[in-house]
């Protein structure tokens, strides 16, 4: 990922934040076959110091990946869009794609199968606390019965990377008055509208407004 100063994102906080409010992962791995993608959900390892991620594989994306024998890159995308140039000013100007996004890189931990079965039961736990009526993997002795059936076919994966690199690309090098413009424009009923998307500006507006 090319990297510009102006849009380099390095705040851990900033980083684990995009992560908890996008936990969906793109992990790709440049294995002995060749490339392979695959696409998980993921949660923060709250019980760590330093960021590790949890997720599980279904088999045998693990083979697939060699998951344990070489790095593997993890890629959470949050808010992006079109930013159309007749959102600045008069000027010549060109559209572009404001966007943020986090790269993990390392090695993956391949977890046992009782620590497997507590990220999955995570995994329920974090999506399941929004519903009305929660179903938890472990709600009733039979939903835990049939997870401990059905995990088999999974691989806990933990990973704590080593090189992260973050880029949250939000007009920063706009001035303040186009800035605000665009995110009105994503505040609107347009084509290109984004409540996300005008959140994460606002955001970054905010913080260098300080």
């Amino acid at each position: 990922m090319r990297q510009n100063p102006s849009f380099v994102l390095a705040d851990p906080e900033e980083i684990a934040r995009v992560i908890r409010e996008n936990p969906w992962a793109t992990i790709v791995s440049n294995t002995s076959g060749g490339l392979v993608a695959s696409h998980y959900p993921v949660l923060i390892d709250e019980t760590r110091d330093e960021l590790s991620l949890v997720t599980h594989v279904g088999r045998p994306d693990e083979q697939l990946h060699e998951l344990g024998q070489h790095e593997v890159l993890f890629i959470i995308q949050g808010p992006h869009g079109y930013i159309s140039p007749g959102w600045y000013d008069p000027k010549p100007a060109v559209p572009t794609w404001n966007f943020i996004v986090v790269h993990l890189s390392g090695v993956p931990e391949i977890l046992s199968d009782e620590e497997n079965l507590e990220v999955l039961a995570s995994l329920v736990d974090h999506f399941e606390d929004r519903m009305p009526e929660p179903r938890r993997m472990n709600g009733t002795p039979e939903n835990t019965e049939y997870a401990a059936r059905i995990s088999s076919g999974t691989v806990g994966v933990r990973l704590t990377p080593t090189r992260i690199v973050a880029k949250s690309k939000m007009s920063q090098n706009r001035p303040q008055e186009s800035v605000d413009r665009i995110i009105a424009e994503l505040e609107g009923d347009g084509p290109y509208s984004s409540e996300a998307l005008a959140a994460e500006m606002r955001r970054v507006r905010d913080r260098m407004r300080r």
